[in-house]
């Protein structure tokens, strides 16, 4: 039987093999053709994150890292010298960056208004670019104008740890310029993604665009994307991943669409190509309270569907309110196990981040992003780790 040498301690497969005939960095080899999950840590890039690509190397099992290019506008082309850098300074450190979350869509394409084209070029020409460098997988989304909101980025837990919370009442009493105001006060020196000042400038504008848009209106103009770019996508060998709405609630009278099982089948649906998939985010679906995330991994990953997973829990407080918890399972309200053994039964041989964590031992005083602490999400990646290796011993 002839073994496979993995670069770094990265994947946890079905069999554990004693490592033969010399060590990889932590010491593991993998079979050829056993199951393969790579775990993967978002970071936000060069001076937009303080944690360090050696402190994610340094998290056990850790293949790689899923970043961006935050500064540059929805609508234009990456720089290939940009892309470069970043595949560099990555690979410099040891780790693999394959997947790229997000290249975002312009509103003139949600909006289908007829400048959409160039912006469809632009982003067929990032996709070329970013081909040449080995990424695999585009992350990205369709939610209008905003891609995301929490009523509070550091809401405080019994424990002393602190995390981001949603709740619906307080959310509808602020406008879109008053949760802006509230994050920039909170979130320090950087621009949250989907937030971003220049984002918001034309926000009333975009909202009056949004305001009596019909649902086939909307999903006619998430086919007309494909359309253009999946041919591409084949072509290139890049997986397009669609992240579900966050959270999956209507917000500021803005389409929500993308927000439960047939929300996400109706879209596959539009592209019947495999490169047209899933970014199954199990804190987007299953903040919808009653969503059943392992039947979701079970069906459209039993398609071959879902590309990326954002692997996350929650704890409802009611119907629609939520804070982000611990990733394990009596932590929160989603079952983590059935979760990851949904993934494992269904063959998932994508990328898997761990999502949001809260901030512990005092992570707040060293500027991280609402979000994103350093030392909770590891926790997270570990613990998932250890389910899948649990599940591939049997």
């Amino acid at each position: 039987m002839q073994l496979k040498k993995s670069r770094i301690c990265a994947i946890f497969v079905k069999v554990w093999v004693k490592p033969v005939g010399g060590r990889s960095p932590q010491g593991l080899f993998l079979l050829e053709g056993e199951k393969i999950m790579k775990m993967t840590f978002r970071w936000f890039g060069e001076g937009q994150d303080t944690i360090t690509l050696q402190e994610i190397r340094q998290i056990p099992m850790m293949t790689g890292v899923v970043t961006s290019l935050l500064d540059i506008p929805a609508g234009e082309a990456w720089q290939e010298e940009r892309i470069r850098a970043m595949k560099e300074t990555v690979s410099g450190a040891g780790l693999d960056v394959e997947v790229i979350e997000s290249v975002n869509i312009h509103e003139d394409i949600k909006l289908g208004l007829p400048s959409r084209d160039e912006k469809i070029e632009n982003y067929i020409l990032t996709m070329e670019r970013l081909a040449k460098y080995g990424i695999k997988c585009i992350c990205y989304n369709m939610m209008p104008v905003l891609d995301w909101a929490r009523s509070h980025l550091y809401y405080n837990l019994p424990d002393g740890s602190n995390t981001m919370r949603y709740e619906a009442a307080f959310i509808k009493n602020l406008s879109p310029e008053e949760l802006a105001a509230r994050y920039a006060a909170e979130s320090g020196e950087y621009e949250l993604p989907g937030w971003e000042p220049e984002r918001l400038k034309n926000i009333r504008k975009l909202l009056d665009a949004y305001e009596g848009m019909k649902e086939e209106t909307f999903y006619a103009n998430m086919k007309y994307f494909l359309d253009a770019i999946i041919p591409h996508a084949e072509r290139l060998n890049i997986l397009m991943a669609v992240h579900p709405d966050d959270p999956p609630q209507p917000i500021f009278g803005l389409p929500k669409l993308i927000i439960s099982r047939d929300n996400v089948r109706k879209y596959l649906d539009l592209h019947p190509s495999k490169f047209n998939g899933l970014t199954l985010c199990t804190g987007s679906l299953g903040a919808k309270k009653g969503a059943d995330i392992p039947a979701m991994i079970r069906e459209f990953g039993g398609e071959g569907r879902i590309h990326f997973a954002h692997v996350r829990n929650l704890k409802f407080e009611n119907e629609t309110d939520f804070y982000e918890s611990a990733h394990p399972t009596p932590c929160g309200s989603l079952d983590m196990f059935a979760i990851m053994k949904a993934f494992h039964d269904t063959n998932f041989r994508g990328w898997i981040r761990p999502d949001h964590g809260r901030m512990i031992w005092n992570e707040e005083k060293q500027k991280r992003r609402p979000g994103y602490g350093l030392y909770d999400r590891a926790l997270g990646a570990t613990y998932l780790q250890g389910i899948w290796e649990a599940l591939g011993r049997g």
